[in-house]
């Protein structure tokens, strides 16, 4: 896919509905409750104080405004209504599943080994918790190497977020994509610098349109913001990468359901929170009526217009109910209706918190995690056999997203190390890596130790194989190092007298 050079429509339409729903997604995980107003036509901006024409009308219209966030404010009354941020825990939940851990990254070269360790830091880790995220809630992330030797001497992973990219996919592998981004707003014009990374260089092109169409190009010294390439492209406006292909990974959240038919979207990926937003509406509105009842069960009492104290002449009168000593009430009178009435409401608050718990349970159960991995079932100690049981669901969706997580994640470190040697010389041999996830549930020590002295007396394991299943995140080198050192110091290495043959 070449950069355009025509004027177009801005996003191209063919990724209309993916964009759109990636808006709903992106509103849901951000959860301000102005958004989500905004979105649903629920605010004052919506469709007017009484919302009943809008709820009873066909199409979207009609669809968005049944949403309880597309319901407006009563008349008179002011906004009660409460968001829970359940959305933003699930895709949290999702990267922390799969990056609360560095996973580890091996090649065979021992001289790029050491530099791979010193491109994996902890940065590294940072950039792939929040791509993680962000991919669990727009349906996808793209990964690409990065430099600016002004910045650091190595390159480093740039997550680019799924809305902001127009991919091309040849037999469900991505084989181009244009980055886009707004560079400058002023007067009804929109000026955008495109980036279109193919096999090998990336083509950098500036245009000068309006909010909806992408303009006409124009050079790209004309913007501060793009400047800095002029002097660096060619003729073509192409940047080499240095990386035989394409230099960018797009990395799949799951797999899609509602694009499957569209040969446009059948590749992009699905967001945990697709299917989910009537539940999560259901829950807001929930929550909200438990704060109401709350509100509603204040204590009140009703006096009679005669225990009012006058605030003056026109100010009206007040009865305060704190006050100690009472003056100028000299009697109270028998008549009905004139003494002092309570009115104290009841709060529902079985019904709503098991209301509430349930729709949790569906929300998370939908989006394919278990309630224990968000702390759901107490917080009794249990072990690592157990908790796994206990959050099947979770191991399982964590499962399947590090299907689509290794591989792409592979060819961002292999195109990491091309720009590397291309632009630092580092010497090193680009290849792509072996990548192990780490078990996001560690074993109790103890049990471990339990177990493996049980496998011991059996004479069920060798000692190499008891070594690794205490450190399963010991390289061969380690195991061999710690096998060698229980060895000599039980005395296994002295040795055996009857293989010294004959003594003279």
């Amino acid at each position: 896919m070449p950069l355009p050079t025509r004027n177009m429509p801005w996003p191209p339409p063919h990724l209309k509905p993916a964009l759109d729903a990636m808006n709903i997604w992106d509103t849901w995980w951000g959860g301000d409750p102005d958004r989500l107003e905004a979105l649903y036509g629920g605010g004052s901006g919506g469709f007017g104080p009484d919302p009943k024409p809008a709820q009873y009308a066909a199409g979207v219209r009609g669809r968005i405004a049944r949403w309880w966030w597309g319901t407006p404010p009563a008349p008179g009354e002011r906004r009660t209504k409460l968001h829970v941020p359940i959305a933003g825990d699930i895709c949290g939940g999702s990267a922390d599943l799969l990056f609360s851990e560095p996973p580890q990254f091996t090649v065979e070269d021992d001289a790029t080994q050491k530099r791979l360790d010193l491109l994996t830091d902890e940065g590294m880790l940072a950039t792939l918790q929040t791509a993680a995220e962000v991919g669990a809630a727009l349906g996808g992330i793209y990964l690409r190497p990065v430099y600016d030797q002004d910045v650091a001497d190595r390159p480093w992973l740039h997550a680019t977020h799924a809305d902001r990219a127009v991919p091309t996919f040849t037999w469900n592998r991505l084989s181009s994509v244009i980055f886009w981004k707004v560079v400058h707003e002023e007067d009804g014009q929109v000026w955008r610098h495109l980036e279109c990374h193919e096999k090998g260089r990336i083509l950098h092109g500036l245009y000068q349109g309006t909010k909806g169409k992408l303009g006409r190009p124009v050079p790209l010294e004309d913007h501060p913001s793009t400047a800095g390439y002029a002097t660096t492209v060619d003729a073509e406006g192409a940047l080499y990468t240095g990386y035989d292909g394409l230099d960018v990974s797009f990395i799949p959240n799951q797999n899609s359901r509602r694009w499957r038919s569209s040969e446009a979207l059948a590749d992009l990926g699905r967001s945990d929170l697709d299917g989910v937003e009537p539940l999560m509406d259901s829950l807001d509105e929930t929550y909200a009526s438990w704060m109401r009842d709350i509100r509603l069960g204040k204590g009140r009492i009703v006096v009679p217009n005669a225990y009012l104290q006058s605030n003056g002449p026109g100010r009206g009168a007040t009865w305060n109910p704190d006050q100690e000593a009472f003056a100028g009430i000299d009697m109270l009178t028998r008549g009905e209706g004139t003494q002092l009435t309570v009115a104290q409401f009841a709060i529902r608050v079985a019904e709503h918190r098991d209301t509430a718990e349930d729709l949790v349970n569906q929300i998370l159960r939908s989006a394919g995690y278990s309630g224990q991995t968000f702390g759901l079932g107490g917080d009794a100690a249990v072990t690592a056999t157990e908790v796994k049981a206990r959050e099947r669901r979770s191991m399982t969706t964590r499962g399947k997203k590090i299907l689509r997580w290794r591989p792409g994640l592979a060819h961002a470190i292999h195109a990491l190390l091309a720009v590397d040697q291309a632009v630092f010389r580092s010497g090193l041999t680009p290849q792509p890596p072996t990548i192990e996830f780490e078990d996001s549930v560690q074993e109790d020590p103890l049990s471990l130790a339990n177990t493996a002295d049980v496998l011991r007396r059996a004479q069920a394991a060798s000692t190499d194989t008891l070594v690794r299943m205490q450190h399963p995140e010991w390289n061969d080198v380690q195991v061999a190092a710690e096998v060698e050192r229980i060895q000599r110091e039980t005395g296994m290495t002295v040795p055996d007298p009857m293989q010294l043959g004959d003594v003279p």
